[in-house]
């Protein structure tokens, strides 16, 4: 099996800096996005892309991506023990991985969100780690008034090189013609799940899908960074050896890194 995705990052029309970060790679695709408000957001989410793409290949286990999520993680640490003005930085984490069993790991915390299309039917994967999902979940709130709530940017977990950090890893099983939608809630806040449907559904080419993602959300007026990853899994030998593709403040951030050999989607 192998992962055939297309990337898309924008920074939106109301942000100077995007701190969204993306990539894609025949076996896995995350997005991160810096929580806002915090210092140095972008620099956090890129950190951590940048740390998942350093191994290529299938895991060979969920503990594996365990591992280096806490290698990532401690990255945001080392550079907040660098520089106290970072202090605060973090970043949320929504991927998925293949293994080499041809299952597929889905690690998740913060409120960027992975939905699986599976017999034409989009399901979300994960929850949000926010403020006003525990309002929901306690009966004091609706879910379709999560995006426009005063509060709705207030994240309860996420990577901030803590170790008290906590990530959701989960496995599944992988099943060729699957198709995981990932995003950051610079689209999810402003586009309702039935427009996502339409387009993950009904555009066939993963890359087309992900542009019309984020043209949609853009369109939508949304006045955060928009990123959308589209994977289809494929019953392909994956090529170890293809550059991944990298998005948002993980193309922008360290360009000697993307000469060395990364796709800037």
């Amino acid at each position: 099996m192998r992962i055939h995705a297309g990337v898309r990052s924008d920074v939106g029309g109301y942000r100077d800096v995007n701190q969204d970060a993306a990539f894609a790679s025949p076996f896995a695709a995350a997005v991160a996005d810096g929580v806002g408000g915090g210092p140095s957001g972008d620099l956090a989410a890129a950190a951590i892309i940048h740390k998942l793409i350093t191994v290529r290949g299938a895991l060979t286990s969920a503990a594996e991506l365990v591992e280096r999520l806490k290698a990532a993680n401690w990255d945001i640490g080392a550079h907040i023990r660098r520089d106290a003005a970072l202090a605060g930085m973090a970043s949320t984490l929504t991927g998925v991985w293949l293994t080499a069993d041809e299952a597929l790991v889905v690690a998740h915390t913060g409120d960027s969100r992975a939905y699986l299309l599976r017999d034409g039917v989009l399901v979300r994967q994960t929850r949000d780690d926010s403020f006003v999902q525990a309002l929901v979940d306690r009966g004091l709130g609706r879910p379709e008034d999560a995006g426009t709530h005063p509060r709705r940017n207030i994240i309860t977990a996420s990577l901030g090189g803590n170790d008290e950090d906590v990530i959701r890893v989960e496995t599944r099983d992988a099943r060729v013609g699957d198709r995981w939608f990932l995003c950051s809630d610079g689209v999810t806040d402003y586009v309702p799940e039935d427009a996502l449907a339409e387009i993950v559904r009904g555009v066939t080419d993963p890359v087309r899908a992900a542009h019309a993602v984020v043209d949609l959300a853009l369109a939508a007026g949304s006045r955060d960074n928009v990123t959308a990853v589209v994977c289809d899994v494929l019953d392909e030998q994956p090529d170890v050896a293809a550059v991944p593709l990298i998005a948002g403040a993980a193309a922008s951030r360290w360009t000697e890194v993307i000469e060395a050999g990364l796709a800037i989607a």
